[in-house]
């Protein structure tokens, strides 16, 4: 078990009765290692057992990226995402958590949310963006993909021409866009994003706890069966990440370098 106070990857918080967590590793453009996922785990379980909490945060430190998504650094250097307290990557098990904890999940996109950042503010039951925000895919790219939430789901947010298109052709979209295709609720100026976040936060808290945790299952009751697909997708990207095809991805990253997949045409 991760205490509060052993947090390294991460900050909580709790203002006015909503909890603030912060993925804290701005260095590496909040990229997410297996510890940095271990405790955003043990965050949202504790602001989920908090009985004084009524919603919850979820942003980025520093001015550049909300989440990067998966360490590539990380990867290179180990051939995975480090350390576990468990010993896997639980990345899905987030992910389901996010749509499990009875109380309303605020992204706080306040740079890049790109790849499984990306996936990460996608999950949340809204999202409010900085102006300067940029979203993406870039799996394909890297030798990676989520095809279970990631994909499925953030079709029926966008529409399926606009998810297939952020998927196959990794290109990155500003705010502006993102609000227009409903990827977010709103977008205010950066000073703006936090004093925005906390205040829907604590508009939330304000009202019954019973009616918008079954009003927020009853959202989620429509697309409950896309954790099958997901366990399903991590299974097979488990398999795709140790061949050759998905380690030029993560090489080419790296080296900044466009990435050669000619061979495995």
């Amino acid at each position: 078990m991760i205490k509060l106070d052993e947090f390294t990857d991460i900050t909580y918080s709790t203002i006015d009765g909503v909890a603030v967590i912060t993925i804290n590793r701005p260095d590496r453009y909040n990229a997410l290692r297996g510890r940095t996922v271990d405790e955003l785990i043990y965050a949202f379980r504790y602001a989920w057992v908090d009985k004084s909490v009524g919603a919850i945060i979820l942003t980025g430190a520093g001015p550049k990226a909300f989440c990067s998504g998966g360490d590539q650094k990380e990867r290179a250097a180990t051939g995975g995402y480090g350390e576990t307290e468990m010993g896997m990557f639980e990345i899905d098990r987030l992910h389901r958590l996010i749509r499990e904890v009875p109380k309303p999940v605020i992204a706080a996109v306040n740079g890049f949310a790109i790849g499984g950042g990306h996936v990460l503010h996608v999950l949340c039951d809204v999202s409010l963006a900085a102006s300067t925000a940029k979203f993406g895919q870039v799996g394909p790219r890297v030798g990676s993909f989520d095809a279970g939430f990631g994909t499925a789901y953030l079709a029926r947010v966008v529409g399926e021409k606009r998810a297939r298109e952020i998927w196959f052709f990794c290109d990155q979209y500003d705010a502006t866009t993102a609000e227009r295709w409903g990827l977010v609720n709103r977008v205010v100026e950066p000073a703006e994003l936090m004093p925005l976040a906390l205040s829907w936060g604590r508009k939330v808290r304000d009202l019954s706890p019973t009616a918008i945790k079954t009003l927020k299952h009853s959202f989620n009751a429509d697309t409950d069966h896309l954790v099958g697909l997901q366990s399903l997708a991590f299974d097979v990207l488990d398999l795709f990440v140790d061949t050759d095809e998905a380690k030029e991805g993560g090489a080419a990253f790296n080296e900044k370098r466009p990435p050669d997949f000619t061979p495995y045409r």
